[in-house]
């Protein structure tokens, strides 16, 4: 198997980490350039001592710049950086000839507008953003095999996306009235130091946050709205969950006319029916975080309410994983011509 010359710009946070699980047992990865400015000059398995013994993870840290990534030879950049810093390494890795699989939020976004209005900054480059391929290997499988970047989808949007896409395509929902709910681990807030995510003020605990409009809405809705050709606003609170990974999401939309559980269970079988991690659980059998964290699976449930008229979405995933870093791998084997499950089957 070809190897791929790979970098991850990052590597330091539970993101990162991910990627480097993943990668490090990867065939077709040549792990050669791990960024951390903080742990620049020591070993990977140093900082992650899980690594140690692990084949590449001797490799060190080094600091954030783009010359030197490119110096390496990375043919792959993985950009696990916070939310207006990737965009500034994007540019110079893809005029280097290197191609990008961001999953930050700057590359997500279709309209600079929306980019603007929900992260407060005008986004430093608009014509990259534009190029960029919302990077969902079940929707948008083709466009990521030629992209030079991808914006790989935020955790949340993955758990409501993946449920309500096929059946807006169908027609199956009424796009209006869509109400969301969504419980995350604690390490979707990342790596850092925070009083409101310490032990004592989490564990034993749920709490909302982000309210009314969390800055995911964006890229759901962009989405959604262009599964139901129309205007797509939903209702969206997320929650904070006492546990390190893992999201669940139950997501209630209204019935068009005439739709029963049996066509929603035949368009979720025809709309999957190719994915790989997509695992459909059947009607009226909810998703469970236990059986999804570590993997990069996303399971889906559902359930029609007859009294109400109602569909009832259920899923689960791992949030840094399906959620982050291993849809990031998803895509990056679209890209280079892998089977799409490799490295991925983690259970």
């Amino acid at each position: 198997m070809k190897k791929v010359k790979t970098a991850i710009v990052g590597a330091s946070g539970y993101t990162g980490q991910e990627l480097l699980r993943i990668l490090l047992r990867h065939e077709g990865v040549e792990l050669v350039c791990a960024t951390s400015r903080q742990y620049a000059g020591q070993e990977l398995c140093n900082l992650f001592t899980r690594f140690r013994h692990v084949p590449g993870a001797d490799l060190k840290f080094t600091d954030s710049d783009v010359a030197a990534i490119a110096a390496t030879g990375a043919e792959a950049a993985f950009l696990a950086l916070p939310h207006g810093v990737s965009a500034s390494y994007a540019r110079g890795l893809v005029e280097a000839g290197i191609r990008v699989i961001d999953l930050s939020a700057d590359f997500r976004l279709n309209d600079p507008a929306v980019y603007e209005e929900f992260y407060g900054n005008v986004h430093p480059d608009i014509p990259l953003m534009q190029e960029a391929v919302y990077g969902m290997p079940e929707w948008h499988r083709a466009e990521i095999e030629k992209a030079r970047i991808v914006g790989s989808p935020g955790c949340y949007p993955t758990s409501i996306i993946l449920p309500l896409v096929p059946l807006l395509k169908a027609g199956l929902l009424l796009p209006e009235d869509i109400v969301v709910n969504s419980g995350s681990g604690v390490s979707g807030a990342g790596r850092k130091a925070d009083v409101s995510l310490l032990f004592c003020e989490c564990n034993e605990s749920m709490r909302a946050y982000g309210v009314p409009r969390h800055r995911h809405l964006s890229e759901i809705e962009q989405e959604l709205s262009l599964a139901a050709n129309s205007k797509v606003t939903i209702t969206f609170t997320p929650h904070l969950m006492p546990v390190n990974t893992g999201i669940l999401t139950t997501t209630v939309a209204k019935l068009a006319p005439g739709i029963t559980v049996d066509d929603l269970t035949a368009c979720y079988e025809k709309a999957y029916a190719d994915a790989p991690f997509v695992r459909l659980m059947g009607a009226g059998k909810p998703a469970d975080t236990k059986n999804v964290t570590r993997t990069n699976f996303v399971d889906i449930g559902w359930a029609v309410d007859k009294r109400t008229g109602r569909a009832v979405l259920m899923s689960a995933e791992d949030n840094v994983i399906k959620g982050a870093g291993g849809q990031g791998v998803h895509a990056f084997n679209i890209m280079f011509g892998f089977d799409e499950t490799e490295g991925l089957w983690l259970i």
